[in-house]
């Protein structure tokens, strides 16, 4: 049991605590964007990234796989919220969680060994472009400025660069050297962009545990089941092809099952807390592994730092 605890939480410390800095930094304007999108405040996604990424670093199946709010869950949610409101949006997300506990014990995870390479290929490369084309308004129209592309071209170089460096360029995600070297010289010098900030308000609490305030009758649960059941069924789609992703990465077995109903767990918390749906986020993942993050420890510092 101890073994097995060091194995899972404590055998990659530096590491993971380095790689789950990294990703906390890159999951808050990510979980801002995504509350955008669903039409619902920041703290929304924010407090579901918190909730999600903490309950899967102890019940799920596929150690150091960051799940989140995400965009493919907040996409399907924006009718529900707009038609009725975030309570139902709530209401939704716990439900799901259900449906995904329910998936996990029929072992639906191991449906997951039939859907061949060329999908979980063509999977990641699409979400690639996606991300690609999410961040072009960034670089055009009123933001297309020479600071911007300077700053652009600043965080490739030391990304790509400062793995060359001399014993320190393997031991520090360039990453993380690249997010705080140009945030430090943003605000030293004072460059005129727009900041996370800028992409809303920042909650200054944590979440609290609170009930959904709906109708607990068959008209609600007609209103939300369409959503959560559609939800539940890309959430667990994208995790377990993100675990597989991962698994490949690292040359490491998880349990698919449990990671469903992980997923199931993270997701009625955070619907109690606040928090709207979310599952693997495989750009996350994939940044938490590339920085050497391989245990459930740096799961639960990129949501405790979220």
């Amino acid at each position: 049991m101890i073994g097995s605890i060091r194995e899972t939480w404590f055998s990659n410390v530096k590491n993971d605590g380095l790689a789950g800095i990294v990703v906390a930094l890159a999951l808050i304007p990510e979980a801002i964007a995504f509350s955008i999108i669903a039409g619902v405040d920041p703290k929304v996604g924010l407090y579901a990234s918190f909730c999600i990424a903490v309950v899967s670093a102890f019940a799920g199946g596929r150690p150091g796989m960051i799940s989140a709010a995400t965009g493919a869950t907040a996409l399907l949610m924006v009718t529900l919220v707009r038609e009725h409101g975030l309570e139902y949006l709530l209401a939704a997300t716990i439900l799901t969680g259900v449906f995904q506990i329910i998936a996990g014990y029929l072992k639906l995870g191991e449906l997951m060994r039939f859907v061949a390479r060329p999908v979980v290929t063509g999977f990641v490369n699409a979400l690639a472009i996606l991300i690609f084309m999410a961040q072009l308004p960034e670089l055009t129209g009123d933001n297309a400025r020479p600071l911007v592309f300077a700053l652009t071209a600043a965080g490739l170089g030391i990304i790509y660069l400062f793995p060359y460096i001399p014993v320190i360029g393997k031991s520090i995600p360039s990453p993380m050297v690249c997010i705080v070297v140009l945030t430090a010289a943003s605000m030293i010098i004072g460059f005129d962009v727009r900041t996370v900030g800028d992409m809303g308000e920042l909650p200054d609490s944590l979440p609290v545990f609170l009930i959904p305030d709906i109708p607990l009758n068959f008209e609600t649960l007609a209103i939300i089941f369409p959503y959560a059941l559609m939800v539940m069924l890309v959430g667990l789609l994208e995790s377990m092809m993100t675990a597989t992703i991962v698994d490949d990465l690292t040359d490491t077995p998880s349990d698919k099952n449990r990671e469903c109903r992980g997923q199931g767990y993270s997701n009625i918390v955070a619907g109690f807390f606040g928090g709207m749906a979310g599952c693997a986020m495989i750009g996350q993942t994939v940044i938490n592994t590339k920085s050497g993050g391989r245990t459930r420890l740096s799961t639960l510092i990129a949501g405790v730092g979220c």
